[in-house]
């Protein structure tokens, strides 16, 4: 961490502070304090019964703002967090964020742990017209730990102040930088430091989870100890999602989805989706990988073999494989699969189908398991912080953000394009920590963070495959979406956090 951003956080931490001893200060407070928004925070004291118990708690959505070495706001981050009351010093807390980068903490927070959850079809059908109604959660964490949902700048509420570089926030390490800023300044202001400690995320969340343990657990200054990372749907190498010509692995990690989606739609037989992923998996990685590794030099006898081993898993005819020569994209894969029904696939979740303008296409128009669920999590988010909590803004509240385009990949030197792999973050993190434990849970029909992928990427990098737990549910990239699995993901992740 360099000198510079030491000294913004002392700034900023100066900026909190009210002291006689900070007299001489006043008059330069006071300046910036003009020029410098105010922080908002909103509480009301609520009852609910989570996990089986009765719990009574504290909800309150507030601003941390951070400020640059001069004193001047810079940001304004919006967290939402439920507290049990009385408060405990010694409780488990939970920070949380999704993902994008640029999407709002909404989709955990109205869809999978926080008291209240919007009420959106369960099985792969569009949310439709409103009302969605907000319903009572008795999956939330609540029972188990506090939780702390965290929007960074550029998502949910949360913004940069007029004459903010971007680049000071957009990016791996800006980003983590501020996120774990801002978990120092809630540990602090809530007399927290010694409770268990968990952070975790969805999607481009997990990849934020590991450069901010590398930030929280890497510091020399204020090393905060984490007890778990609990990561969902997750991506942290990203070979695996980059089907360039070239790049064999994005084809090998995305095959047992297309087996687990053309299971679900009835295009291959098995016994069970887990069935036919653990064959997919098993060919993935050797057979077909040995295929795409040999390139031209493929023979045709193999090259035969390979071709009709593809059409029985995915439910693609040769015809169309032996065109994509061996290599179907998973854009293209979403358009053909059901192209004899006109219908295409999801991307997030598979499990959903769409119908596009004409089915002549190579790629779909859009993706149905997104815009099947945005409208009510945009609904609730604004019902909840606006009407409930009372949240007092004229910003809209960015359920996903344009932040990306800005956004910068690089790390350590290289970009995104140069091969960017952060698992290794994490592996050094639980080497040096030897409390630190590993939840992941995968859908087998998330195509944007392929399950397979996670077990690439977390099964090498130096993590200690002793201290994982894998779970995997029926649903895509949001499985809480699915009752049933909502309600398993909940129990596993108490089961998780209960296990420390």
């Amino acid at each position: 961490m360099n000198a510079r951003f030491l000294g913004l956080l002392a700034a900023a931490s100066t900026l909190a502070i009210t002291s006689p001893t900070l007299a001489q200060d006043a008059p330069r407070m006071e300046a910036a304090a003009k020029t410098s928004p105010e922080a908002q925070t909103r509480s009301r004291d609520l009852t609910g019964t989570f996990g089986g118990q009765r719990i009574t708690y504290k909800a309150t959505i507030a601003d941390t703002i951070l400020s640059d070495e001069a004193g001047k706001a810079e940001a304004v981050i919006v967290t939402t967090s439920y507290v049990k009351t009385p408060a405990d010093p010694n409780r488990p807390v939970f920070f949380l964020f999704n993902g994008g980068p640029g999407s709002g903490s909404v989709w955990l927070q109205m869809g999978a742990f926080g008291p209240k959850r919007v009420a959106i079809p369960s099985d792969a059908k569009d949310d439709g017209a409103p009302p969605y109604p907000l319903l009572d959660n008795p999956d939330s964490l609540l029972d188990v730990a506090d939780l702390v949902f965290i929007d960074p700048p550029g998502t949910g509420f949360s913004y940069l102040t007029e004459g903010t570089d971007p680049k000071k926030y957009y990016g791996l390490r800006q980003d983590a930088r501020a996120v774990a800023q801002v978990i120092r300044r809630w540990l602090a202001d809530n007399g927290r430091w010694s409770s268990p400690k968990y952070l975790g995320g969805e999607s481009y969340g997990t990849s934020r989870t590991a450069m901010v343990v590398d930030e929280l657990e890497g510091s020399t200054y204020n090393d905060v100890g984490l007890n778990g990372l609990i990561l969902i749907s997750t991506i942290l190498d990203f070979a695996g999602r980059e089907p360039t010509p070239g790049n064999e692995l994005a084809y090998i990690v995305t095959l047992p989805n297309m087996a687990a989606a053309a299971y679900y739609h009835g295009k291959v037989q098995a016994p069970s989706v887990e069935a036919i992923v653990a064959e997919a998996r098993a060919y993935a990685i050797g057979p077909f990988a040995t295929a795409l590794l040999k390139g031209e030099d493929l023979p045709e006898g193999e090259r035969a073999a390979v071709r009709k081993e593809l059409a029985r898993l995915t439910g693609l005819s040769e015809t169309y494989l032996e065109q994509a020569n061996l290599r179907v994209t998973d854009q293209r894969f979403y358009k053909e699969l059901l192209r004899d029904r006109g219908l295409t696939i999801g991307r997030l979740d598979a499990r959903y189908t769409g119908t596009d303008y004409d089915n002549a296409g190579e790629t779909p128009d859009n993706d149905p398991s997104f815009y099947g669920i945005d409208a009510g999590y945009t609904a609730a988010i604004n019902i909840w912080s606006r009407e409930t909590l009372g949240y007092k803004t004229d910003r809209h509240y960015q359920a996903i953000g344009n932040v990306g385009g800005q956004w910068d990949w690089s790390l350590g030197g290289g970009g995104r394009g140069a091969y960017l792999n952060i698992a290794p973050l994490i592996g050094q993190a639980m080497r040096q920590n030897s409390g630190l434990r590993l939840f992941n849970a995968q859908g087998y029909y998330d195509f944007a963070t392929p399950f397979f992928g996670a077990e690439y990427s977390l099964k090498r990098s130096g993590v200690p495959q002793d201290r994982i737990t894998w779970k995997y549910y029926d649903a895509g990239h949001m499985m809480y979406v699915r009752d049933e699995d909502r309600a398993k993901l909940s129990a596993d992740i108490r089961e998780f956090i209960r296990a420390r």
